[in-house]
């Protein structure tokens, strides 16, 4: 009986440690993602100010075919938004453009239902260079208890950060291919 016990207490104060850490992580998360695009920003920006043309490389609904998108509000700039339910992969929310400078801004705030619920702010940038623009794609919000403690285990900048390249790459040949006609 006392080795189970000693393993059932070295299970518990192991278990405390991480609970504690999960405490200490930080409040907040950025995930943050940039590309050169080979076009003008005033090319690049109408294809994330307007919402049915951003869904032509969003990668998050690309992830499941038969995603159901709701649009409402003007089709561009602030207030244009679409509500989506989708697949295990996509979960059920809302995007809403919340802030629209033409052409080096928008912001989004993003309403995540399922499968957590969640609030965050989505920004993309677009800063030329020349015959280029680097766009940066950016996610914040805050990180409750538990998505500090799922933090251990699973690095969100990397799985979002990943969908946001994707994301990027998929903008870079829709804006390239805009730019060449």
């Amino acid at each position: 009986m006392n080795k189970t016990k000693t393993i059932a207490l070295t299970a518990a104060a192991g278990l405390g440690v991480l609970l504690a850490y999960a405490a200490t992580r930080p409040d907040v998360f950025r995930v943050q993602r940039s590309a050169t695009i080979n076009a003008a920003p005033d090319r690049i920006y109408p294809l994330i100010n307007d919402m049915r043309a951003f869904n032509t490389w969003n990668p998050f609904n690309r992830k499941d075919p038969a995603i159901k998108l709701d649009y409402r509000g003007p089709a561009a700039g602030g207030g244009a938004a679409f509500d989506f339910q989708g697949n295990k992969d996509v979960g059920s929310g809302s995007l809403q453009i919340t802030e629209s400078t033409a052409p080096s801004r928008v912001a989004m705030q993003l309403h995540m239902v399922e499968p957590f619920e969640g609030r965050n702010n989505v920004e993309f940038t677009l800063v030329p260079s020349g015959a280029t623009t680097q766009v940066t794609w950016a996610m914040h919000g805050p990180s409750p208890y538990i998505s500090k403690l799922m933090g251990i285990f699973f690095n969100m900048d990397k799985m979002i950060g990943n969908d946001f390249e994707t994301g990027l790459a998929g903008l870079k040949a829709r804006a390239e291919q805009r730019s060449a006609l």
